[in-house]
């Protein structure tokens, strides 16, 4: 039976002095104009924002100095990760390349794949998708259909995979695709490669959200070509990569810092003298934030010694995108006025517009509530 590895430990002072320093650079991109806090998260696609950010430092924090990164500790992106959550900086162009697509390909990717792409992403020049889910699968990871066939010194895949975040803008896709036998408990058979999404053979299909939106796609494969140098991991270790990439998917502050702004607007909203359900609901949500911070700087904690806590990071997404569909509903509640997607002027009212057309996506992006709790379950010897 699985036990939980949340620790309370302080912040060691690199990651604290790395909190400063990136303060600063948001702190002059917020005096220069360089983004709107109120209208921005950490899926907002800004490449310009991205390549500065690279520039001074933040992304490829833990990936190292051989490989154009910085050899930090994973507590020190944890720090940077908050702050630039905090903030509501435009991190959409790099984040699934910093979060998870350049550790894996660090962690298995060729030696050719990690001196082609890694300096690129550390950069903050490079983007990634993610291509795991496929139609009619559902959040079924293990009924992928796409098929990769062994080709002389390469792979020709074929099949389609859906709500691909920003598949119309990155240059890659890390695909799991099928190479072989499924075996008995379809985990078998599984092989991750590195798709460039400008190469031939791939065709890639908008899906608008209700508020008209352009964020997920289709992506479709046609007689695609990828050399054994794109394969990450060995042919057939898909299930264990994908197991080990959703540890990082699932466990940051991504996934209660969403509509952090929002709590923030509407505390500074309610003012200095709240009353008594104002300051009661404003508190339990705080609470409830500091608890999944500390939970996920655990889950940090753990990665930077080489742990996979596919458990750990299952109950923060759980409980941390559960924490961000109830923000806005609460906001609601406190703070009486109409949400308004053109409320020129009133950015509360827009901010709450966003936030209210997003958060049905909160629980579902990753992983839905289902199949995470059933991840717990498993973990804890309940099923």
């Amino acid at each position: 039976m699985h036990s939980f590895r949340f620790t309370a430990e302080p912040l060691p002072a690199e990651a604290e002095a790395a909190r400063e320093a990136v303060r600063a650079f948001l702190a002059a991109e917020l005096a220069a104009g360089g983004f709107v806090p109120h209208r921005t998260t950490w899926t907002t696609f800004d490449p310009d924002f991205s390549r500065r950010a690279g520039a001074a430092g933040f992304v490829g924090l833990t990936v190292p100095t051989e490989y154009g990164g910085h050899g930090r500790s994973g507590l020190v992106r944890y720090v940077v990760t908050e702050e630039m959550l905090a903030a509501g900086a435009p991190c959409g162009a790099h984040w699934i390349a910093d979060r998870q697509s350049g550790p894996q390909i660090l962690r298995h990717g060729t030696e050719a794949a990690k001196r082609a792409i890694l300096p690129r992403i550390c950069a903050g020049d490079c983007s990634f998708g993610i291509g795991m889910s496929e139609p009619g699968s559902g959040s079924d990871l293990a009924a992928v259909r796409t098929r990769a066939v062994r080709d002389g010194d390469g792979w020709v895949i074929n099949g389609s995979k859906i709500w691909t975040t920003n598949a119309h803008r990155v240059d890659y896709l890390l695909a799991l695709v099928r190479t072989g036998d499924p075996g008995p408990d379809r985990h078998g058979g599984l092989t991750q490669f590195i798709v460039d999404l400008a190469a031939p053979g791939v065709t890639v299909r908008p899906i608008l959200d209700l508020s008209g939106h352009h964020e997920f796609n289709e992506v479709f494969f046609s007689d695609y070509r990828v050399s054994d140098a794109m394969m990450v991991g060995a042919e057939g270790a898909g299930w264990g990569l994908v197991t080990e990439e959703l540890a990082f998917e699932r466990s940051g502050p991504d996934r209660f810092l969403s509509d952090y702004r929002l709590l923030v607007e509407t505390i500074d909203r309610i003012g200095p003298e709240p009353d008594r359900f104002q300051a009661a609901e404003t508190g339990r949500l705080v609470a409830q934030l500091a608890a999944l911070m500390g939970m996920s700087g655990s889950v940090a904690r753990l990665l930077d010694r080489g742990i996979v806590p596919g458990v750990e990071a299952a109950l923060v997404k759980d409980v941390g995108t559960g924490f961000e569909r109830e923000v806005p509903e609460v906001a609601r509640r406190l703070v009486p006025v109409e949400p308004s997607l053109n409320a020129q002027g009133e950015p509360y009212r827009e901010a709450l517009a966003h936030t209210t057309l997003r958060a049905p996506s909160f629980t579902l992006r990753g992983g839905t509530r289902e199949v995470l709790r059933g991840v717990i379950a498993r973990g804890l010897g309940l099923r």
